[in-house]
């Protein structure tokens, strides 16, 4: 019986170090919602393309500069709603989630899983942009990946580990896509549709169903 309350008492000490040292409220549901946005995203930004008359794969000869500037802002609106909703669902989750176990959702820990998350992935979306400027279309969707990898693997340490996973998944995926520039739309599809529809999934199993 006292082993029993000893193993007990160490349990419940490592779950208090768990939470007062990582956010432990992110939902599951918010990568597959996340992954279905990008899926959608994807798809659109390659109707969009489609019905200028542009062919992704042909951007190594004239792509660039058959890109209007009504073609740029029809792709970055779709960018930016995919983010926002990703965003937004996560927030909304993740807030209901914290709510329902009882964990406040803005304290030091989350302060700094934001900070170490959006550090790496601001500073990939402002070179995205010089990418943009020079005309280097093809490489966006590869630095994206990358950048994200990066931002999931350095806010991982805040977070659940598993975080890690899907950041060198997206990181390795982005190196790859560098070598097959002209697909760069399938393997963004795959980094953030695909892969986080997986995690998504694996997360609610292994996490958001224990609390339920």
């Amino acid at each position: 019986m006292e082993n029993e309350k000893y193993l007990r008492d160490i349990s419940e000490i490592k779950q208090m170090m768990n939470r007062s040292s990582r956010f432990i409220s992110l939902s599951g549901l918010a990568g597959v919602f996340a992954g279905c946005y990008a899926i959608i995203g994807a798809i659109v930004a390659k109707t969009i393309l489609a019905g200028n008359g542009l062919v992704y794969q042909d951007y190594k000869s004239d792509f660039t500069s058959d890109l209007n500037s009504e073609v740029i802002s029809q792709l970055l609106f779709t960018a930016i709603s995919v983010l926002i909703l990703a965003i937004g669902t996560a927030v909304f989750l993740t807030t209901r989630k914290a709510k329902r176990n009882g964990q406040k959702i803005w304290d030091n820990t989350s302060r700094r899983l934001v900070i170490n998350f959006f550090a790496p992935l601001i500073a990939g979306g402002v070179f995205c942009l010089v990418l943009l400027q020079y005309g280097l279309i093809g490489l966006i969707a590869p630095c994206m990946l990358i950048f994200y990898g990066l931002a999931l693997i350095h806010g991982s340490k805040y977070t659940f580990g598993d975080l890690k996973g899907l950041g060198y998944a997206n990181l390795i995926l982005g190196l790859i896509a560098t070598q097959f520039l002209g697909y760069g739309i399938y393997f963004w599809a795959i980094g953030f549709g695909v892969f986080h529809i997986i995690y998504g999934i694996w997360m609610y199993n292994k996490y958001d169903r224990k609390s339920t």
